[in-house]
C-alpha cells in the first residue's frame, strides 16, 4: 500500500545505503522517485543499492552527516529529506558515550543547517525510536505519553533530535515528521536478537546464550510494513510538526525469539543459557524491558501491520537464514 504519487519527486536519503534506508530507496525508487543517497558506509552497504547505481534517477554519495560540504552537495534540488543515519546500537552508549552525541544529535544539527539554508528541501522525515519513551508505566504507549524519561543515550539522544527538529520547524518554516520505531526487522538486518541468535547459533548448535531472563518482551514490525507506514503518514500529513508511533499491535518475549530462530534453522535440543548481569532482567544496561506502542495514530490514517510481532520474527528470522546461505548447506 503506497497511495501518494512519487514519480519524479526528489527525496534525499540520508544513511539510504542500511537496512531500514536501503528498503525505503527500493520502495521510491520502484515508484518513479528521483532519489539521492548519502551514506558513510559505517554500517550500510554497496550491495544493498547495487540494483540501482546507474540509474539516470538515483545518485548515491559516499560521505558524512558531520561534514557540512557533504551535505550540501547532496541535498541539491531535494525536496524532502528523509533523515535515517545514526548510530544503530543501542548498546554502543555504554562503551563511547560521545557516539550518539555525534552520530544522532549533531549530525541531525547538521542536516537541519543546510535545510534552513536550501529553498527546495523543507521537510524532514526522522527516525525517531520507542527508546525515547524510557521505561513507561502506559502500554501500549501512546505519542502524547509523558514524562519522556530515556533509559540509555542512545534514546537521550533520539529524543534530543526530536526536541531539536521540533524548534527548526517553528523557528525556520520546515515541516517535520517524527517516526518512533519499535524493532523493525526482516531482510539486510545486520544488527538486533534475531541476527546475534543466528550468528551464536551458528558458532554452536547446541547452546544459545540469552542475555537477560528471556522475559524481554517488545513489539517487532517488518521493514517493508515499515517503509509503507514511512509514506502514508507522509501523504496525509500536512502539520508543521507530528509524531507516529510505529510497531506491531503486540509484543513477543527473548525466549521465544530464540526458539524462532532455532526451528528456522532446524535446530533440535538446543540449551538455552541465561546470562544476567543487569539487575531486573534485562540484556544489558539501558534495555528497556517491554516495550509497546499505541499505533491507533497511524492506523486512523489508513496504515496497519499485517503481520502480528510473532510472524514478523518468524519471517525475518528465514530472511535472514537465505541470504546467509544457511538452507543451501543442510
Amino acid at each position: 500500500m503506497i497511495p501518494m504519487n512519487l514519480k519524479e519527486r526528489r527525496f534525499l536519503v540520508t544513511g539510504g545505503a542500511g537496512f531500514i534506508g536501503s528498503h525505503l530507496v527500493d520502495s521510491l525508487m520502484n515508484h518513479g522517485a528521483v532519489v539521492t543517497v548519502l551514506d558513510n558506509l559505517s554500517n550500510g552497504s554497496r550491495e544493498n543499492l547495487s540494483q540501482w547505481i546507474g540509474r539516470p534517477n538515483f545518485s548515491f554519495l559516499v560521505g558524512d552527516c558531520l561534514s557540512r560540504e557533504d551535505i550540501e552537495k547532496a541535498i541539491q534540488d531535494c525536496d524532502i529529506v528523509f533523515h535515517l543515519a545514526a548510530n544503530p546500537d543501542v548498546r554502543a552508549g555504554k562503551l563511547d558515550t560521545r557516539i550518539d552525541l555525534e552520530q544522532n544529535l549533531i549530525a541531525t544539527h547538521s542536516v537541519l543547517e543546510q535545510m534552513r539554508k536550501t529553498e527546495t528541501a523543507k521537510k524532514m522525515v526522522f527516525t525517531s525510536s520507542s527508546t525515547v519513551y524510557g521505561e513507561a508505566t502506559v502500554i501500549p504507549t501512546p505519542e502524547n505519553y509523558g514524562s519522556l524519561e530515556p533509559i540509555s543515550l542512545y534514546g537521550a539522544s533520539k529524543l534530543a533530535c526530536e526536541a531539536l527538529i521540533s524548534a527548526y520547524c517553528h523557528m525556520f518554516d520546515i515541516r517535520g515528521m517524527i517516526y518512533r520505531f519499535a524493532n523493525i526487522i526482516g531482510p539486510r538486518s545486520r544488527h538486533g536478537v534475531i541476527w546475534d541468535f543466528i550468528q551464536r547459533l551458528i558458532a554452536n548448535p547446541r547452546e544459545l546464550e540469552i542475555l537477560g531472563d528471556g522475559r524481554q518482551t517488545k513489539s517487532y514490525l517488518l521493514v517493508e510494513e515499515c517503509v509503507e507506514a514511512f509514506l502514508v503518514g507522509l501523504e496525509k500529513t500536512s502539520d508543521r510538526f507530528e509524531i507516529f508511533n510505529v510497531g506491531s499491535e503486540d509484543g513477543v518475549d527473548v525466549t521465544t525469539i530464540a526458539r524462532i530462530v532455532t526451528e528456522s534453522m532446524g535446530l533440535k535440543d538446543v540449551s538455552l543459557r541465561y546470562r544476567m548481569e543487569v539487575e531486573g532482567g534485562r540484556g544489558w544496561v539501558g534495555d528497556v524491558k517491554v516495550m509497546l506502542l499505541d499505533i491507533s495514530k497511524l492506523k486512523r490514517l489508513g496504515w496497519k501491520p499485517k503481520h502480528n510481532s510473532f510472524g514478523s520474527v518468524v519471517e525475518a528470522s528465514k530472511h535472514l537464514l537465505k541470504e546467509l546461505g544457511y538452507y543451501e548447506h543442510l
